[in-house]
């Protein structure tokens, strides 16, 4: 059976975000996620955790200024320090968190940048941050995005990510494989899963078109639900979806399985 966890950054909209854990909670889920950790301090989120017996699931790694457009610093050649401290927040905010796994996001790539020197940005900083991480016990993940929705975005399909793993030489780098970003960019999505299973250290879902919950468009979830089963995927499966009307009145897919 599937884990699910809510992403708290698109989900319960309708309430103040410290209050999102015990909504989710309420739901019925064990676990949550979202965007970023740092505008609250560590202990008040510990405490929502432990209230509402939620486990941590994800967090980004600092991305940059969301609000001006920023998706993302780790592929950008001329923020590598501001990248590096970062590493070191987020092994201070997963830590207390009890978070075993963070993700990077890429980002855009800069307009006229050189490719390869975006490319070898990206692979030392990854690099860096995965050895950072596991001296703390923590996984580095890596998001492909669709250039749909974030056009430019660097690391946009399962490839990639794969090659830009090896490129690292690291054993401590995973990939976070979304399905609606993966739809978008390449279909074949149990093909894909199955093949890399041993790479993929989370999943996260939203249905295509619209970005909305299981159910509202052309995937077929409860077929992806039986056939992570069956592969024997054992990670948590993140609901970062944007509801189409509430968020409570949308979770309806969702009960079989909590």
């Amino acid at each position: 059976m599937p884990k699910f966890a809510a992403n708290l950054t698109m989900l319960y909209n309708e309430v103040e975000f410290l209050d999102r854990f015990e909504a989710a909670a309420q739901a019925g889920f064990r676990g949550v996620e979202y965007l970023f950790p740092y505008a609250y301090p560590k202990e008040q989120l510990g405490e929502a955790l432990q209230k509402h017996d939620l486990k941590q699931v994800l967090h980004n790694l600092p991305a940059g200024d969301w609000a001006k457009g920023e998706r993302g610093i780790a592929a950008l050649p001329n923020r590598v320090g501001e990248f590096q401290d970062g590493v070191g927040r987020t092994v201070e905010y997963a830590t207390a968190l009890g978070c075993q796994q963070v993700n990077v996001l890429a980002g855009i790539a800069p307009p006229g940048a050189d490719a390869e020197k975006v490319r070898e940005t990206f692979v030392s900083n990854i690099r860096f941050a995965a050895r950072k991480l596991q001296a703390a016990g923590i996984k580095l993940l890596i998001e492909a995005i669709n250039t749909f929705d974030i056009p430019g975005f660097y690391v946009n399909g399962t490839q990639q990510t794969l090659d830009l793993i090896a490129a690292s030489g690291s054993d401590n780098i995973f990939v976070q494989y979304d399905i609606y970003h993966m739809q978008r960019m390449e279909g074949e999505l149990a093909a894909t899963m199955k093949k890399h299973l041993e790479r993929i250290a989370h999943v996260q879902l939203a249905d295509n078109p619209g970005r909305n919950e299981p159910g509202t468009g052309e995937i077929n979830y409860p077929f992806l639900f039986r056939w992570l089963d069956d592969i024997g995927y054992q990670g948590w499966i993140g609901c970062e979806y944007k509801p189409k009307a509430a968020t409570i009145e949308g979770l309806g897919w969702i009960k079989p399985y909590l």
